[in-house]
């Protein structure tokens, strides 16, 4: 597979085969569906997945924002609302039904702003793990989310946290208040603190936040918790 649409008719990139027995939603980061977005779906579907990344910023003409230009890329995020979200996941999770998966073998995985939809998806009760690298708004709801901090009673499947100790809009602190919070929930939870990280340490196309150690383990470390807690449809 490669671009489509789902029923509500917005642009998805999607990668691997429609008999894989489980899928993956990819959540991109505030730049947009670009090539590293890709490029990460294209990974997951080595592994043997239906990976697919919607455009989040359809709505504005889905573009793709170069990775040192983050101030064009904050209009796109204001504009993000939870309805438009929530609607934007249960689209996706519908186009997957339509291939004959359901929310036991679906996984969300998200990066930077996609970390914090991933968490929320892992609210929804329509997949069956999630992960989130570096996902922000943990003490101060963004997108028209609570914090993370109050979402997190909110888990109905089990959740993974990957955050680097050098990212600076993330402090450690809030990072251990989410394991704290996220523990307390119904569900199996898990973060694990990357010393050496910085905020995208698992985006290969920003060379000055890149830590391929960390990266690598944490890449490694979400198959595992997919594989550990999917099933096959």
């Amino acid at each position: 597979m490669s671009e489509s649409s789902p029923p509500a008719g917005f642009p998805i990139y999607a990668s691997g085969k429609t008999d894989a027995t489980r899928a993956v939603i990819v959540l991109q980061e505030a730049f947009g569906v670009n090539d590293h977005i890709r490029g990460v779906a294209d990974r997951f579907a080595d592994e043997g997945y239906l990976a697919v990344a919607p455009q989040l910023f359809h709505r504005e003409g889905s573009p793709e924002i170069p990775y040192d230009d983050f101030s064009s890329a904050m209009p796109y995020m204001a504009n993000l609302t939870k309805q438009g979200i929530t609607n934007d996941l249960n689209a996706t999770t519908d186009l997957l039904a339509t291939l004959g998966f359901h929310s036991r073998n679906i996984a969300a995985v998200g990066y930077c702003m996609g970390g914090t939809v991933a968490f929320f998806a892992a609210t929804l009760g329509t997949i069956g793990a999630a992960a989130s690298f570096y996902g922000g708004g943990v003490a101060t709801g963004r997108f028209g989310f609570p914090p993370l901090l109050e979402l997190a009673a909110d888990l109905r499947c089990p959740w993974l946290g990957l955050y680097g100790d050098l990212d600076q809009s993330i402090p450690v602190d809030q990072v251990e208040a989410l394991r704290e919070a996220a523990r307390a929930s119904s569900t199996t939870t898990e973060i694990v603190r990357y010393a050496e990280g910085q905020h995208g340490f698992h985006c290969d196309a920003r060379p000055d936040a890149y830590n391929e150690v960390a990266a690598l383990d944490a890449h490694a470390r979400t198959l595992a918790f997919f594989a550990a807690h999917l099933v096959d449809k």
